[in-house]
């Protein structure tokens, strides 16, 4: 149906509003003329009203599918407040029971309901298909249409399903939304729901009143709490990877004083939808929560979004830092890195199918390139997405805040451009890294690449600084990434201009985090208190003294971020120390009084200020699950019955019993070790550990024991028994 009426009108009389936002306009009469309608755009630019104004015009019942029930409810809710009639908004999914389904089925009958809300799941139910079939259907909009694609943050398999079913229903124009889509997620969409002709409507994903920062991730705790109380009063969401990394951090936050709330999918339905409410309603300030919030939550006031945990994805990142500042006023998206969590990650990939875990990697890699580079940060994400930045400093992220020192980088991009040319433009970032460096790995050999006159030519400069050249290479459009097999890099018509033709190139190097942290400081965004080295260097000193007494490698008795936190906070008893992470009551009574009076003679000697307002309060060490944990092990339950019993995965078991044993608790393990464990395996891990050890790190342990002969669980709990039998 074509619709030839004044839709300003239309949208006054049913909405209340006098204009559109954006291209809202456009695309509703191009839904209305009957097309295929491809629709981007960011959070909060008004995606909903595109289907929901044309559906109250034309002939039949909108089909909406949509993701979330929750969501789903939300809308239809939103919808009935703007209509006399109840029935003119429903939705059908499997919270409905026989007698409900009946009732909305009489509706879109009667031709009361112009908009009905549908699951994938739902959709795909032979009874609706069959019911669905006898309607007129005026067109199929598909929400959160990332979904369909596996280079999506939210893949979801029944998405891919849609296209068969809307075929077997009967064929009708489709309108197909999302908020984040890279070019590569956008053809995918496209070409899976077959409507590659579609008229593609994409919004600017500039935010301009988003400041975004990149921070260490360094006494994260006592640099949050630091954030909010200099935000006090604002509104701020603080996202989490794990549900218990959700409520240990609100926990943290309701005893240092701030209102603060947990919100994820393992709670029950009454107590998250409260806390989201109470969020909401401005009874708490922040919530803390998993990515299971914010999908669909119209609060335009969050000044801030804080990412404890690197996300997954650029889409992911993007969309739940576009939760800040929705009503176009301040917001702040602060996020924390360390590349161990991208190694996390990866790991938890294992054992998926090759396909996903390759995928999986991909988006990853671009995350943290994001973290780790020093170009305008508004740059980079713009460019993600398709869309160019022109300008040279956005003056509202930290790398435009602080810039880094340039420098031209003409020779490297000409010899990376060369390389790609030279490979045919048939390789990803990693090959062309290694040809550049003369790394010779199976691949290299196998094309023979290594006897390509440019094998080695880069060999003098750090693989990282290559990433950089690439990555900025892509953002100064020189390399294009091929969108059918992604990650390909090809040469762009201004990249072969530039290498007939090289000019100067300004570049920076990128940051590099690892060193940061061994500052262990959050030196990031100015007014952090940095570690007292002088004072850190007589703790660690105190503790070689101390190691040698008791016969024991330097990190039984405390490890380095122990004594960096020390030397930040300046605790000067014993009881003080009992709230240095990793300390506790036990070794605090143990080790501590020495320390605390070293501390304090250096604070008074040097006249040393302390930072009292900083002093972060910790959760009581023997929380609930701690002390589960410490009656289960007593009880010799087996571990993974522990874990099990708790939701946890082992290796999350394992960081509990860690953070216990560090505290100075001890626990015995012998009962499980032996059941799970060669004893000589036992034996040359813990000898390891007594005998050759300067480090506790498992990785190093791995490295000198041999990575095929022991596994890191195998290491963790033999660490776990040395330090509680020899440091507790």
């Amino acid at each position: 149906m074509s619709y030839q009426g004044d839709l300003t009108a239309a949208l006054k009389l049913h909405f209340g509003f006098s204009s559109f936002k954006g291209s809202q306009e456009a695309i509703i009469r191009n839904v209305m003329n009957g097309n295929d309608t491809f629709v981007l755009m960011p959070t909060g630019g008004g995606k909903s009203l595109c289907y929901q104004l044309p559906s109250l015009l034309m002939d039949g019942v909108a089909i909406v599918i949509s993701p979330l029930i929750a969501l789903m409810k939300n809308q239809v809710d939103a919808m009935r407040v703007f209509s006399a009639e109840d029935g003119v908004a429903h939705f059908l999914n499997s919270s409905l029971t026989r007698q409900a389904i009946e009732d909305v089925k009489a509706d879109i009958t009667s031709g009361k309901t112009k908009l009905l809300y549908v699951a994938p799941e739902s959709l795909t139910k032979e009874e609706n298909v069959d019911f669905l079939r006898q309607v007129t259907i005026s067109f199929f909009a598909i929400d959160e249409a990332h979904c369909i694609s596996e280079w999506g943050h939210d893949f979801r398999p029944e998405y891919r399903r849609i296209r068969p079913i809307v075929e077997r229903i009967g064929r009708a124009p489709i309108i197909a939304l999302t908020a984040t889509a890279t070019p590569k997620v956008q053809h995918d969409i496209q070409k899976t729901l077959g409507m590659t002709e579609a008229t593609v409507f994409k919004s600017s994903f500039n935010r301009a009143n988003l400041y975004y920062e990149v921070r260490p991730k360094v006494n994260v705790e006592k640099e949050i709490i630091r954030f909010i109380k200099n935000n006090e009063g604002k509104s701020g969401i603080i996202y989490c990877l794990s549900r218990k990394k959700v409520e240990e951090i609100a926990e943290m936050l309701a005893v240092n004083n701030i209102k603060s709330l947990a919100y994820h999918a393992g709670m029950d339905a009454n107590t998250r939808s409260g806390n989201q409410d109470k969020f909401l309603m401005e009874d708490v300030d922040v919530i803390v929560a998993t990515i299971a919030f914010g999908m669909g939550i119209d609060k335009p006031d969050v000044r801030y979004v804080i990412h404890y945990d690197i996300p997954k994805s650029l889409e992911g990142y993007y969309q739940e830092t576009g939760r800040a500042g929705r009503d176009g006023g301040e917001g702040h998206c602060l996020t924390f890195y360390s590349y161990q969590d991208i190694q996390k990650l990866e790991k938890f990939m294992q054992g998926k199918p090759v396909n996903e875990q390759e995928i999986g990697k991909q988006l990853l890699m671009e995350t943290s390139a994001y973290a780790e580079s020093s170009v305008c940060r508004r740059k980079f994400l713009l460019h993600y997405f398709g869309e160019a930045y022109k300008e040279d400093n956005c003056c509202s992220c930290d790398n435009c805040a602080n810039p880094p020192k340039q420098f031209d980088g003409r020779e490297l991009i000409e010899m990376s451009l060369d390389v790609i040319e030279a490979l045919k433009e048939n390789f990803k970032p990693s090959h062309i890294i290694n040809v550049l460096t003369g790394k010779a790995d199976s691949a290299i050999k196998s094309y023979k690449h290594h006897k390509l006159e440019q094998f080695g030519s880069g060999s003098e400069t750090d693989p990282t600084l290559w990433n950089a050249v690439l990555r900025q290479g892509l953002i100064a459009g020189f390399i294009d990434k091929e969108i059918e097999n992604y990650g390909i890099l090809k040469l762009t018509p201004k990249g072969k201009e530039f290498l007939d033709n090289p000019h100067e190139f300004m570049m920076v190097e990128d940051k590099k985090y690892e060193e940061q942290e061994e500052d262990a400081v959050a030196k990031a965004g100015g007014g952090t208190s940095a570690v007292d080295p002088i004072l850190f260097s007589m703790l660690k000193d105190l503790r070689k003294k101390l190691a040698k007494k008791y016969e024991l490698p330097p990190f039984v008795i405390f490890q380095d971020p122990s004594l960096e936190a020390m030397a930040t906070s300046y605790p000067v008893s014993v009881a003080e120390l009992q709230n240095v992470p990793g300390v506790g009551q036990g070794k605090a009574q143990r080790y501590g009084k020495e320390f605390a009076e070293l501390i304090k003679r250096h604070v008074e000697e040097n006249e040393i200020e302390r930072p009292d307002d900083l002093v972060v309060r910790s959760v009581a060490n023997k929380s609930k699950l701690k002390v589960f944990i410490i009656q289960n092990i007593d009880r010799k339950v087996p571990l993974d019955d522990i874990a099990e019993a708790k939701g946890l995965e082992l290796s999350e078991l394992l960081d509990e019993i860690e953070s216990i044993v560090y505290s100075g608790t001890k626990l015995n393990l012998d009962y499980f070790i032996n059941e799970v464990i060669d004893p000589d395996h036992t034996d040359d891990i813990y000898t390891y550990f007594k005998e050759e050890a300067e480090t506790d790190d498992v990785q190093t342990a791995l490295k000198e024991l041999g990575e095929n002969d022991f596994t890191e669980e195998e290491v963790r709990m033999i660490r776990i028994k040395f330090l509680s039998e020899m440091g507790n």
